[in-house]
């Protein structure tokens, strides 16, 4: 037995396959199927079964529904347990065994790591395959139709991007034009299908219908969106109009444009901009196969050359700059500028794998805003893997890394003046590309004027706020980040503090990391203590920092190192009004709603302030980090006496 969700919602039972009617049942079971083996709220449920107009007894109705569902699974033979009643909502247990999605995901994450680009393809085909129709076409809820369908079909078409940019890479230009064909057609604003299809059109010796293909997406695009384009597809028009190669190669492996060949190229192998800037998602330069009949699609794309792991990145070049020792943090390349320091990798970073993938991608890409946010609340380490990422990507950007601080020490914002007066001025920058890195934004108000013409450089903003009018005036992407996990704060212990030392007490480091609620910052402090008292244990440190966590996570010698200092001033920053919704958030008691210390608007300028975050689909709205509530709690009880660090080491 099967639940398909990928096409009309049905039950496949051995061969047969149940197409359900539309009905309130249909859509419970879609809102459940859809978030599995999660706890699905019931105001969630409520309000995907009955939309904006739930009657005055849904709760109880709600009831109704999962007893008919639970009536017909038993028809089916399906246990009646699948569907469990946990505290505030209800739960599926579905696996790939027993749900579509659930396969879909698992074929596509792992289909990266298998055994070569002809594994990937046959595990790509084997997820579309899954694929049955128009998602969620049999249920009636609206709200899930309007949140849940666009979200799946953009799952299917990165999976069917990825699949043709394989078969092209694989020579296997004939084969995929159908699927290019039907799916420029169903969706002309995705470009990279149409460049898909151009490519293989050319590269079948179809010049003019390539051109022709490109001229009608142009058309289109102006009349009716107003706009060119992209860089990839212009490009594109221009390698053909030279009767230019496309890919091949050198271009493959190095990213560079298309380069000059007696025909079309239609060799196995050749793609249209395989590096910066073609509207590929994966970042980095391609390998490209070698030519003739037996080549085989490239490997999965790797990062940018600078994005190597931090251990094996060269020393930085008198091109690249780095933090200087004068106000604001700023950064100038080294050329011409002697004395000044070179870019330097975060010491003992750990973790952030994903982050670091998505925003070298980004920043490097050549087709689109180069513009990245990180965001998310205080000490959580945003600076940290600004500056990481910016250390690992160094080598992409000839004209120099420049670094601003936004913020004071004592927390209070620079002003446009001062800020203007840090950035480099023409003369101080090489020549190429900038990185641009503006750290702990204020706001939204004091990035905007600063950020260069797209073409000068990339920006990177770190912020505890989104930061939503710059990314929704310039285009980019914004990272939210969560806590570390387990075993990325481990990492960062022994990277700071000994790989044995933290090995021979694990089980003390595990502890020392929850106790710190997995914040960079609070980890880093931790660390600190453990390095200036050698003979302190890792199980008698986390001890003594677990009687009361936010007052002893605290380094006198800088105030950037302690925890009341860093949450103080993100706490000041916030409105008297928003300040007290902070406090009561520590007095809730551990059942109690969020909701009880504010209003939703309330809440919702915290979480973009930092202090707050939303919750995942199908749980409460909003959720407070365990660390910050600690905080909030010794906050809510008033000022206390400063504690007492041990001076000497307890021997156990």
């Amino acid at each position: 037995m099967r639940f398909q969700l990928l096409g009309p919602l049905s039950i496949a039972h051995g061969p047969e396959t149940v197409v359900l009617k539309p009905s309130k049942p249909t859509s419970l079971l879609a809102a459940l199927l859809l978030h599995p083996g999660v706890v699905v709220s019931t105001t969630y449920l409520v309000s995907a079964v009955w939309d904006e107009e739930p009657p005055a007894t849904a709760r109880a109705a709600l009831q109704t529904c999962v007893l008919r569902l639970r009536r017909l699974f038993t028809k089916y033979g399906i246990s009646t347990t699948t569907i469990e009643a946990v505290p505030g909502g209800y739960r599926m247990h579905n696996d790939a065994e027993t749900l579509d999605l659930v396969l879909f995901r698992s074929l596509t994450s792992q289909a990266p790591a298998a055994g070569g680009p002809g594994e990937e393809l046959y595990r790509l085909r084997e997820a579309l395959s899954l694929w049955h129709g128009p998602p969620l076409a049999n249920v009636a809820s609206r709200m899930l139709r309007r949140d849940a369908v666009p979200s799946l079909e953009q799952e299917r078409l990165r999976v069917l991007e990825r699949v043709c940019d394989l078969e092209l890479a694989a020579g296997n230009c004939h084969q995929v034009l159908v699927d290019l064909y039907e799916s420029a057609r169903r969706h002309p604003v995705r470009e990279r299908f149409t460049e898909q299809l151009i490519e293989a059109l050319y590269r079948t010796g179809r010049q003019a219908e390539a051109l022709a293909e490109y001229r009608t997406v142009r058309d289109r695009l102006r009349d009716e969106l107003g706009v060119d384009p992209g860089a990839g597809l212009r490009r594109l028009e221009l390698a053909i109009l030279r009767a230019e190669e496309i890919g091949g190669p050198d271009a493959a492996a190095t990213g560079t444009a298309p380069r000059s060949a007696p025909g079309p190229g239609t060799g196995p192998g050749t793609r249209p901009g395989s590096g910066p800037g073609s509207g590929v998602e994966a970042a980095g330069p391609v390998t490209a196969p070698a030519p003739g009949p037996a080549a085989r699609p490239p490997a999965r794309p790797e990062l940018p050359r600078a994005a190597a792991a931090p251990g094996a990145l060269p020393v930085p070049s008198a091109r690249e700059a780095g933090p200087a020792a004068d106000s604001g943090w700023r950064g100038v390349p080294a050329k011409g500028r002697p004395g000044r320091p070179g870019l330097a990798p975060v010491p003992g970073f750990a973790g952030r794998e994903a982050d670091r993938r998505a925003i070298a991608a980004r920043l490097t890409s050549a087709d689109g805003p180069r513009l990245v946010v990180v965001s998310g609340a205080p000490g959580i380490g945003k600076s940290a893997l600004a500056h990481q990422c910016a250390y690992e990507v160094r080598g992409e950007f000839p004209g120099g890394i420049f670094t601003l601080a936004l913020t004071r020490p004592d927390g209070s914002p620079l002003t446009l003046d001062e800020a203007r007066e840090l950035l480099p001025g023409p003369g101080e920058a090489g020549d190429g590309r900038r990185l641009l890195v503006l750290d702990d934004a204020a706001g939204a108000g004091q990035v905007l004027p600063l950020l260069p013409a797209p073409e000068d450089a990339a920006v990177l903003v770190t912020s505890r706020r989104g930061l939503a009018a710059v990314v929704a005036t310039h285009g980019g992407a914004v990272h939210r980040l969560d806590v570390l996990g387990p075993d990325e704060a481990y990492a960062l212990l022994a990277g700071l503090v000994g790989a044995d030392r933290i090995a021979a007490e694990a089980q003390a480091a595990a502890e020392l990391a929850d106790v710190c609620g997995r914040f960079p910052l609070a980890l880093r402090i931790a660390a600190g203590r453990l390095l200036t008292r050698p003979g302190l244990s890792v199980a008698d440190c986390t001890a003594w920092l677990a009687e009361e966590p936010p007052a002893r996570l605290a380094l006198a010698e800088d105030p950037r190192l302690s925890v009341p200092e860093v949450f103080g001033q993100a706490v000041g920053a916030l409105s008297p009004e928003l300040r007290e919704v902070f406090l009561r958030l520590g007095t809730l008691g551990p059942r109690a709603p969020l909701s009880d210390a504010g209003s939703e608007t309330e809440l919702e300028q915290l979480v973009e302030a930092g202090m707050l975050e939303d919750g995942p689909p199908g749980e409460p709205p909003y959720r407070l980090h365990s660390f910050l509530l600690v905080y909030a709690r010794w906050l809510a009880r008033g000022p206390l006496p400063a504690p007492t660090a041990p001076t000497a080491p307890v021997t156990r």
